[in-house]
């Protein structure tokens, strides 16, 4: 298989790999075709208004202020006197759409519809509005002004709170038949992001009060204990927080009667999406057997016995009785509903295990057989007749258990995968073979062991005796490991900004430039013309006015006088030309190096809003003491002549025809590029301002609310260190005389091993489905980073030889000398 094909079938099969974990957990809970109920007594109220008050926090609103007195008065009122309260329970990812279709329909909605915004809906669903004979809403356009400080916020939805409840009840002359909830779609952090699971983004307040609700219930001691409730005073009102898909009868102001029946047609609605959702799956899997019924005791006769034990209670006017049955039926129903769900999750997660296992050995096998001596290969084309018709069998054995389950056309990818994978595996090589990775997959779980790791590095060269021949490179070599293992210990992105930070950041990497300047104008680093030197004096421009955009526009916003037009264009140019500028410069190892880390840090600045921006400087020193340290271990173990570093040339590597066998050494090699994969996600956190949406960063280029650009933007931020890292890794593959086949082989097979190990260990056996990016541990998002760091990791190896090895020649004017 050649190099393209290789890489071509790679990348489609991490595609699948990453795409699969969106079926197999993101599938829709919804069903179609249950039947309607209804409460067969009348209700207390004949409206609702619901408020939703967009990022509040349920302490925000209860807390109270320094001097004892209410954050809204009004509300508060309302909670202690007229109505009832308590918290509810918003699921990740806490963005506002999720958060209202939970509200107004009553279940959690995919996650990939968050990116459908306000426009659309991925899946039709029914709703409370269209349950209602009328229904009329109000809102904002923009949610960008919630992202100011929350305590005037607050005051204003007390008072139209009350506004709005006045003129209704005038409205209606106070008739008595509306009931009003207040509650919010999501929280919010200190700093003004939401989107993870913090407490702050998950607790929401719920304040109920008017017709058919029960009025405050004084009580000595509470069913939920925490210093919350004294804090706020609350600790003698009974606090009732709401479970899914269970009506809340605490809240009710009604006959033990209306009661009951209410709890019996919550029960018969449930039993109705368990019902719709048992015939789906059997219609569709044939192998579906009688066992569930050992495993959760809800067959179609007890389903029966249930609701007519539940009937006779209420006739018998036993109401305690019948709510208590009712219970029992929701709980087993919602039970069966998520068994029945998740059915074919078991059976997807093995075949893509499969899968994953195969693609892992084949690598492995690949990099054995071209770049070692451990197997001595002979080519054979001819393929047994009868294995072939074993494979032609599976594969018709498996798409037709496929079609006639009317699966969807992604199963067959999944399921059908591993036959060619395991084929290429067991009958093209295993039958002529002779023949420090927990620290990075602990990485994912608490960053703080990617500062043990760092530490290890550091003692590195004292362990393998480099530190005899090269004494200066691994003073400096420990002096940036240490530094750069800082980073992971601070607080994730976003919490709070730090922009003299950010200014230092900009004057360090100018003084660092000048220092630079001057000894490449020296001996062997000597400039080819005064162009080149031109290029850095404008890189150097572009650090200077970043700088002053970071700090002007930091003090305009401050001064409430928003983003200055200059500072933005200029914000925007910078982000343009970055990219190109690097290929205008020599292509000399370490010039070419220099000019991309200056061209990412003018962006990366614009992008920062505290120590993160030191993180690309520290890191870019480490990654070049590490290139010049690989060239020290390659000739201590003999391996080759230390080459000369400042005049290699990246436009020559590739002309490079005699590739040096691989070493074990070099396994060490891909470990530290990966081990620096992760640091460049997870060092600073950045990766969590993507996850919590955190606008501070973009306030650069813009302050009008735009999810994708933000979204973009933001991910250009993560994407940067990781830019850094694959051109110091593609330095290392041509200085130490490796293709860049070989040791791209064998990152894939340790990305491979850390997404097999540690993630379907999280997903498959331990059942953590929580997402969440801002604490990557014990998540699908887990799984995610992990596909996508490999996905990336290909994608960047083709870029990184891109900015290091081509170079642009601008039209010189030609010197003309009269004679």
């Amino acid at each position: 298989m050649g190099i393209p094909v290789f890489i071509l079938a790679g990348l489609l099969v991490h595609v699948v790999f990453l795409a699969s974990i969106f079926d197999i957990y993101f599938s829709s809970p919804l069903v179609h075709g249950m039947t309607p109920q209804q409460t067969p007594l009348p209700p207390p109220a004949r409206r609702l208004v619901l408020f939703v008050a967009d990022g509040l926090r349920a302490d925000s609103l209860f807390e109270l202020n320094s001097n004892n007195t209410p954050q809204a008065p009004y509300l508060r009122a309302i909670l202690e006197n007229n109505g009832s309260w308590g918290i509810s329970h918003t699921r990740v990812p806490t963005e506002s759409r999720p958060g209202h279709v939970a509200l107004i329909a009553g279940f959690y909605e995919d996650v990939s519809a968050v990116a459908k915004g306000w426009k659309e809906n991925p899946v039709e669903f029914d709703s409370v509005f269209n349950e209602s004979k009328y229904t009329w809403s109000w809102g904002s356009p923009d949610i960008l002004p919630m992202f100011a400080k929350g305590r005037e916020n607050i005051r204003k939805v007390d008072e139209g709170v009350k506004e709005v409840v006045s003129v209704l009840e005038s409205f209606y002359g106070n008739d008595g038949k509306t009931a009003y909830i207040l509650t919010s779609d999501h929280g919010m952090t200190d700093w003004g992001s939401h989107g993870a699971g913090h407490p702050s983004e998950t607790l929401t307040p719920l304040i109920a009060w008017g017709a058919g609700v029960n009025y405050p219930q004084k009580v000595t001691s509470q069913l939920f204990e925490d210093n919350f409730l004294k804090e706020w005073k609350l600790e003698n009102l009974k606090r009732m927080d709401v479970n899914q898909g269970t009506l809340p009868l605490e809240y009710l102001n009604n006959t033990d009667h209306f009661k009951a029946e209410s709890m019996f047609t919550n029960a018969v609605q449930v039993l109705e999406q368990f019902k719709v959702t048992k015939h789906m799956v059997k219609k569709k899997n044939v192998s579906l057997n009688n066992n569930y019924c050992c495993t959760v005791p809800l067959s179609d006769s007890e389903q029966i016995n249930f609701l007519k034990k539940a009937r006779l209670y209420i006739q018998q006017q036993k109401y305690n009785e019948a709510v208590s049955l009712c219970k029992t039926l929701i709980n087993l129903a919602l039970e069966g509903l998520s068994y029945y769900h998740t059915y074919d999750r078991l059976f997807l997660g093995l075949s893509i295990a499969v899968s994953f296992v195969g693609w892992t050995t084949y690598v492995i096998l690949v990099i054995i057989k071209t770049h070692t001596n451990l197997i001595n290969y002979q080519s054979n084309n001819k393929v047994s007749w009868k294995f072939l018709l074993f494979l032609f069998s599976a594969l018709c054995i498996l798409a037709f258990f496929l079609l006639i389950q009317t699966s969807p056309w992604t199963y067959y990818v999944y399921c059908l995968l591993p036959v060619p994978v395991w084929y290429a595996v067991c009958f093209i090589y295993l039958k002529n073979c002779k023949f420090h990775l927990m620290c990075v997959v602990f990485s994912f779980f608490y960053r703080s062991t990617l500062t043990v790791g760092l530490l290890v590095f550091a003692g590195w060269p004292v362990i393998t005796q480099l530190w005899v021949q090269a004494k200066r490179t691994t003073l400096i070599w420990t002096l940036l490991c240490v530094l750069l293992a800082v980073f992971p210990l601070m607080p994730v992105v976003g919490r709070e900004s730090n922009i003299p930070l950010v200014i230092a950041a900009g004057l360090t990497t100018l003084l660092i430039s000048c220092f630079s300047l001057a000894s490449f104008s020296r001996g062997e680093y000597k400039y080819q013309s005064k162009e080149d030197l031109k290029v850095y004096l404008y890189q150097m421009f572009s650090i200077a006015l970043s700088t002053y955009v970071v700090s002007s526009t930091h003090n305009s916003l401050k001064n409430k006088q928003g983003l200055p037009i200059f500072n933005q264009i200029i914000s925007w140019m910078t982000l343009a030309f970055s990219s190109a500028l690097p290929l205008l410069s020599p292509t000399l190892l370490f010039q070419r190096l220099f000019s991309i880390l200056l061209s990412l840090m003018a962006t990366y600045l614009l992008l920062s809003t505290g120590y993160e921006a030191l993180f690309p400087l520290v890191l870019s020193g480490l990654l070049l003491a590490w290139i010049q340290m690989e060239q020290e271990a390659l000739q201590h173990y003999g391996l080759s002549l230390k080459p000369k570093l400042a005049v290699f040339n990246f436009a020559y590597a590739t002309d490079i025809t005699q590739f040096r066998q691989l070493h074990l050494d070099d396994i060490r090699r891909s470990f530290f590029f990966v081990f620096f994969i992760v640091t460049a996600f997870f060092g600073t956190g950045n990766i969590a301002s993507v996850n919590s949406f955190d606008p501070a960063s973009v306030y650069c280029f813009l302050t009008v609310f735009s999810p994708f650009m933000m979204g973009g933007l933001l991910l250009l931020k993560v994407v940067i260190p990781f830019v850094l890292v694959s051109c110091a890794f593609e330095a290392v593959q041509v200085t130490t005389q490796l293709s860049s086949k070989s040791l791209f082989l064998i990152v894939l097979v340790i990305s491979d091993i850390m997404a097999l190990v540690s993630c379907f260990s999280q997903l498959f056996l331990l059942g953590k489905f929580a997402f969440s990016v801002l604490s990557p541990p014990c998540s699908i998002s887990h799984y995610v980073l992990v596909m996508s760091l490999t996905i990336f990791m290909m994608l960047m190896n083709g870029l990184a030889q891109l900015l290091t090895t081509k170079r642009l020649e601008l039209s010189r004017r030609t010197k003309h000398h009269s004679t």
